[in-house]
């Protein structure tokens, strides 16, 4: 867990207190935008000045003229803004907003892993720290990984990492064979394969999405696989009418915006009774952490200079290819 050194997130709100127009306030007062991941809280995800995935959310931080950006998603997020933006200050509404795929990776660690395998290309998945970036070739999302991946020679040695359920998914589409390193995501690695199958029987003529950091057999039981993003659009193109979302629960939000008249069902965990399945770092996040955050301008997210300066390249390497892939 990141160091909360500082109250600010936690501050009590006025009773009463309209937190939607005060946040609107100090964004204006202060010159600041709001960029919102699509796991986020619906309240949140309305409030923003712009709600995307990954790939979205770094190309909104690396444009943007505003002073202070606002990363409401996980802390990898605010330090790939920050990369992008050593000028503007970068706040997230809470530190410990972390990620279970980052923290399967240690920087030490994968740094050992790629010198023990000299004559490799490093890609790496953004859901990493900015120092698993620095010993980085190119950073990918899992809106570009595929085209990325096959942008290079079909011989050519590949790292891929941390998520080895993406990486082994694109192996397989792609006919590459890539070296993996054995990272995942608790959220994607939790689904229930038995209770989607039950689900499927209950709704016989719901299509089965997929994020394709689940597990294999998921993948395999789904009829569309795809990105965040790709998921939203799938859904609002699709001739279908109802959809087992097998990804966090967050993305229904904006599905059920794009597509009123249709049903969204969440794909159910293993371990729990819940009906669906939630990033408990995501969640962190408040519309009164959102509030404080805009109000102290604290927590502040930074990056040391000398890892900045080797982190910033393979994800410019990124947003160039996805320019030139038209993504």
């Amino acid at each position: 867990m990141l160091d909360q050194s500082i109250g600010y997130v936690n501050k009590p709100i006025p009773v009463g207190l309209d937190l939607v127009k005060e946040i609107n306030r100090l964004r204006k007062e202060k010159n600041a935008i709001i960029l919102a991941h699509y796991y986020q809280t619906g309240d949140i995800q309305d409030v923003a000045d712009f709600v995307g995935d990954s790939l979205a959310l770094a190309q909104w931080a690396a444009k943007t003229t505003a002073d202070i950006i606002v990363l409401s998603g996980v802390h990898f997020m605010g330090e790939t803004a920050k990369i992008l933006c050593p000028d503007k200050k970068v706040l997230i509404p809470d530190l410990n907003a972390g990620c279970s795929l980052a923290d399967s990776c240690p920087a030490d660690a994968f740094e050992a892993f790629v010198k023990a395998h000299p004559g490799y290309t490093v890609i790496s998945y953004v859901n990493t720290s900015a120092a698993v970036k620095a010993v980085t070739d190119v950073v990918v999302t899992s809106t570009n990984a595929r085209q990325i991946v096959e942008s290079f020679p079909q011989d050519a040695k590949l790292i891929f990492g941390p998520d080895k359920n993406l990486g082994n998914y694109i192996n397989s589409i792609t006919g590459r064979d890539m070296l993996l390193w054995d990272g995942a995501c608790h959220v994607h690695e939790k689904f229930s394969l038995e209770k989607i199958l039950e689900l499927k029987k209950q709704y016989p003529d719901a299509e089965i999405i997929a994020h394709p950091e689940c597990k294999q057999p998921i993948i395999q039981i789904s009829d569309f696989v795809g990105s965040t993003a790709a998921l939203l659009k799938h859904t609002m193109t699709s001739g279908a009418k109802r959809f087992i979302v097998a990804t966090e629960s967050g993305v229904i939000h904006e599905m059920q915006k794009k597509s009123p008249e249709k049903e969204f069902i969440p794909a159910p965990p293993n371990d729990s009774t819940c009906a669906c399945n939630e990033c408990s770092f995501m969640r962190l996040n408040t519309m009164a952490k959102l509030y404080n955050c805009l109000r102290y301008e604290q927590p502040e997210v930074t990056v040391p200079d000398e890892i900045r300066e080797k982190a910033v390249k393979p994800i410019l390497r990124m947003l160039e290819l996805s320019a030139r892939l038209g993504l």
